[in-house]
């Protein structure tokens, strides 16, 4: 893998620590090579902790091979695809790197998907295989799709089978109605025998290929059908080394407790907690799913000092009544991904929890990297950080031209580097209007760079406003009503205006006991903080807001009720 070609002038290098290189340091290990690689260097240590059961790094590196091997014994090798359809559970990581390790590709499918989603997914990718678990929200959904789709075989996994206290587990959530009957069916297997082998898997030169493809990882999306982003082999180890490159000050190996509560399925989840951690010799507290006080009292138990977030969660613990009595002092980074990070909330969540919390900006394309901020530096106000090593950032004009912009002035974000996608699946279309002419693909995202090389994000090209013929930036709107007291969270978009085209308006929903402002109010509050032309003219006060699945705010939904 050749290392990415960034101008040693570029203006972020200077803002770079000095233990910090400006060439990432790759491994050339694909990512299955890295778990045994960690398993020989730390035999003794705990790679997950999942309901009280922990599994040690060559435990788990078997398991994977075990995985491999049973994939085989299904047919799966070069060209064959294998959806991922889980809760966070060690069933995930298993059945992600032993699809790779056997030769074939994996397809991450979201348990918040619609139905209709998963069809058009299940079809465009050609997934074969499926794994799941025996719950009620995943495995009926999954059942229905064989013999009316291409989808071939389940293989179906107990909740609880890697649980410290299966039993009980299994009882409570019986209990609690969330398990469902598995069909007697020769479609459907138990992950269990999936494992029931001796490992001896069969080595294929595609499972060692960088360059050859790994993961289809559908694209959220705006608009229309959700597009496949091929990630190689190469894209996503780059990435988990480009982390470890940029984190090196920061992260110990062999060292760090993650606290994995981000949805597995997402992109952001791959790589920062499973690859990274599992690279470095972390040890992976998964949650099943996102429980702030469960997520807190965690912290507080097993003395978690790594936890990667999106806002959204960061915004759901800050409620938690209390949150200053627990003992958070081994958090040593906080992250926060997904989504941009609004300036009031983080220095929120800084005070209340005595913790750092550091930006980072990637997306589905780009294997979740792209900027980062150093330890022991804080990042400017509304900043996502320095671009990190092996990436390049730069801005070009929105008029669709590849001109670029001088520092200082928006437009369109566009990157390059090892870990950029290879392409759109069956959309040659796609890919080639999402590249400029030299190579770099353009993120849709509004930015501009400052003279230090930090980058802001101030919208996504689509959600821009034009009003009365000026560029509005919801971003920047946002920004100012999170400064409100009574705001917990906002959403602004662009709704149709006879005079202007467009005006603002703003969703909010409340912090809990504060009172509701009135339009008026909240416009007064603002007068400081906004230009004329970027003044709301319009406010709902809601009980929630739309979200994606990885918990980010949501604007498509405000859009379409807007249209009706």
């Amino acid at each position: 893998m050749t290392k990415s070609v960034v101008a040693p002038d570029s203006p972020w290098f200077s803002s770079y620590p000095p233990e910090v290189p400006q060439q990432p340091e790759l491994t050339g290990l694909s990512v299955h090579q890295m778990l045994t690689d960690s398993a020989s260097r730390w035999p003794d240590r705990a790679a997950v902790n999942f309901m009280g059961r922990e599994l040690s790094y060559p435990e788990l590196d078997q398991l994977v091979s075990r995985a491999a091997a049973g994939f085989q014994k299904l047919g799966v090798g070069p060209g064959v695809h294998v959806g991922l359809y889980l809760p966070n559970s060690p069933h995930g990581i298993i059945g992600f790197l032993g699809v790779l390790r056997a030769g074939g590709v994996v397809v991450n499918y979201s348990p918040l998907d619609a139905e209709r989603i998963l069809e058009h997914k299940i079809g465009d990718s050609e997934t074969d295989i499926m794994v799941t678990v025996d719950l009620k929200a995943l495995l009926p959904n999954m059942t229905g799709f064989l013999g009316t789709s291409r989808l071939q075989k389940l293989v179906v996994g107990s909740v609880d089978e890697f649980a410290l206290q299966a039993d009980a587990v299994r009882s409570q959530l019986d209990q609690a109605g969330e398990l469902a009957a598995v069909p007697d069916d020769d479609r459907v297997m138990s992950f269990a025998d999936l494992l029931n082998n001796d490992g001896n898997y069969q080595r294929h030169a595609e499972a060692e290929d960088l360059d050859g493809l790994a993961v289809l990882q559908y694209t959220g999306g705006t608009t229309g059908a959700p597009k496949g982003a091929m990630l190689t082999h190469g894209n996503i180890a780059c990435a988990a080394d480009q982390l470890g490159t940029a984190l090196k000050s920061t992260v110990a190996s062999g060292e760090e407790r993650v606290l994995a509560v981000l949805p597995p399925f997402h992109i952001y989840s791959i790589v920062v907690n499973m690859l990274f951690g599992l690279r470095n010799g972390a040890t992976l507290y998964l949650h099943m799913k996102f429980d702030p006080k469960q997520a807190l009292e965690t912290v507080q138990r097993e003395k978690i000092t790594v936890f990667p977030a999106v806002p959204t969660m960061l915004s759901a613990l800050l409620a938690i009544p209390g949150l200053k009595e627990y003992e958070l002092d081994s958090l040593k980074l906080c992250n926060s991904g997904g989504a941009p990070l609004p300036v009031e909330l983080q220095q929120r969540f800084q005070d209340a929890a005595s913790c750092s919390v550091k930006e980072g900006w990637g997306m589905t394309e780009t294997a979740a990297l792209g900027t980062f901020t150093p330890e022991g530096m804080v990042s400017p106000d509304g900043a996502c950080g320095l671009p990190v090593p092996g990436v390049d950032l730069k801005i070009i004009d929105l008029d669709g031209s590849d001109r670029e912009m001088p520092q200082g002035e928006r437009g369109e974000l566009c990157i390059a580097g090892p870990n950029v996608m290879k392409g759109y699946w069956k959309r040659d279309d796609a890919t080639a209007e999402s590249m400029t002419a030299n190579g770099y693909f353009r993120t849709g995202d509004v930015a501009w760079m400052d003279e230090k090389g930090f980058f802001y994000i101030v919208d996504r090209t689509k959600d821009m406003i034009i009003c009365s013929g000026y560029n509005v930036y919801p971003r920047n709107i946002e920004e100012a009503v999170y400064e409100h007291p009574s705001v917990a969270e906002v959403s602004v978009i662009g709704v149709p205006d006879d005079y202007r085209g467009q005006s603002p308006r703003a969703y909010i929903t409340l912090q809990e006991g504060q009172p509701e402002p009135t339009l008026d109010e909240m416009k007064a509050f603002l007068k400081p903080r906004l230009g004329k032309h970027e003044m709301i003219h319009s406010m709902e006060i809601r009980d929630e807001l739309p979200k994606t699945q990885v918990g980010k705010l949501s604007k498509k939904e405000l859009y379409a009720e807007v249209r009706r």
